[in-house]
């Protein structure tokens, strides 16, 4: 298989099993637990690979959820004592767990390729190296692990995407309904873990969080359905991927890197654009809104007047300087509300609706 191919496949597999799980924790607001995961399982890897005696998928992954579970249970333990917020527990119980895999591996395996480096950022352009045979064909352990990690997550997500959407908004009815949102939580906890440890090897620690945090977050910005932000965030994620590794290749830089980068633009131009809550679309949307609450004060100077005024006699019945009158009136003309006639402005009946309407609400 092309060595490309494999490199963009890779990084979309990761992108859609993290975004895919990413999308519930933005909505939880327990987004940074990704970040604390994919730090704390550093022991169990360790753990994993002593009792292996190598570095085999499958008990990392298991020792991986472990401590995956460990650290969410330690977080929800200190956070029900009521003596430590939600993200200070997050911030004591992480670096505590990822400190002792340090510790571990530098103490005990200094010389075999479990190295800080490979967990921290790893390296996507290995991904087409590391290959097992299958069929009689060599095939990339990447895609086949995170192919079936992605295909895990959409089987849960799919399944159980009604109690997910429950427990998420409302855990107290999703617990009256007998969806048991604890289960919920560590399963999808669990599967979290799974996938960080997955994505290890091929994109590290820190491009995993920026998958399982960024896509979604856009996603949130861009739409206010949850089934259309799954495949919104799963598709930022892919685009991301792809647009990610060209300009790599073109700059000739650090694969994970520019695809972290171009998650960030992309973030960034959803904040800045998002027709929901963007910064352009709410600043237009609240100039529109003074606009209108202008022009609607306007017609109240029109009030039993019986000679249709110009705009100096309206900025001296509201006190207001032209400047002030122009934009208000020009919102007036637009919504049919008033009519020119030489220089002076009348009321048409439109006008008069919602001069009363603005009486009425005043009174």
């Amino acid at each position: 298989m092309n060595p490309d191919v494999v490199i963009i496949l890779t990084a979309a597999l990761v992108a859609v099993a993290g975004s895919l799980l990413g999308v519930f924790l933005v909505l939880r607001r327990q987004s940074m637990m990704s970040d604390a995961i994919s730090h704390s399982v550093l022991p169990g890897i360790v753990g994993a690979f002593w009792i292996s005696g190598g570095s085999a998928t499958l008990p990392a992954l298991v020792g991986a959820a472990m401590v995956g579970l460990l650290t969410v249970g330690s977080v929800q333990l200190l956070e029900r004592s009521g003596r430590l917020k939600a993200d200070a527990a997050i911030g004591v119980v992480f670096p505590l767990l990822f400190s002792v895999g340090v510790i571990l591996v530098s103490l005990y395996f200094r010389d075999v390729h479990l190295d800080l480096d490979a967990v921290l950022y790893g390296e996507i352009a290995y991904a087409p190296l590391n290959t097992l045979v299958l069929g009689g064909r060599e095939v990339p352990e990447s895609l086949l692990l995170m192919g079936g990690l992605a295909a895990l997550n959409f089987i849960f997500v799919t399944a159980l995407f009604k109690e997910l959407k429950v427990s998420t908004f409302d855990p107290g009815l999703a617990a009256t309904l007998g969806f048991v949102p604890a289960a919920l939580h560590y399963a999808l906890m669990t599967l979290l873990s799974f996938t960080t440890v997955g994505a290890f090897q091929s994109v590290g620690a820190v491009l995993i969080v920026a998958f399982v945090i960024i896509p979604p977050a856009c996603a949130f910005l861009l739409t206010q359905r949850l089934a259309v932000m799954l495949w919104l965030s799963a598709g930022i994620g892919v685009l991301a991927s792809a647009a990610g590794y060209g300009l790599a290749l073109w700059l000739n830089s650090s694969i994970a890197g520019m695809i972290a980068t171009v998650l960030g633009v992309i973030f960034v131009a959803c904040v800045l654009f998002s027709p929901l809550q963007g910064l352009v679309a709410t600043q237009q949307r609240r100039s529109r809104q003074r606009q209108e609450f202008s022009a609607r004060l306007l017609l109240t100077a029109l009030h039993e007047q019986t000679l249709a005024p110009t705009v100096s006699e309206l900025a001296s019945r509201l006190e207001w300087t032209p400047a002030l009158v122009g934009p208000a009136l020009a919102h007036a003309l637009r919504a049919g509300w008033l009519v020119e006639r030489s220089g002076r402005f009348e009321l048409t009946e439109q006008g008069r609706l919602i001069q009363h309407a603005s009486f009425r609400d005043v009174s």
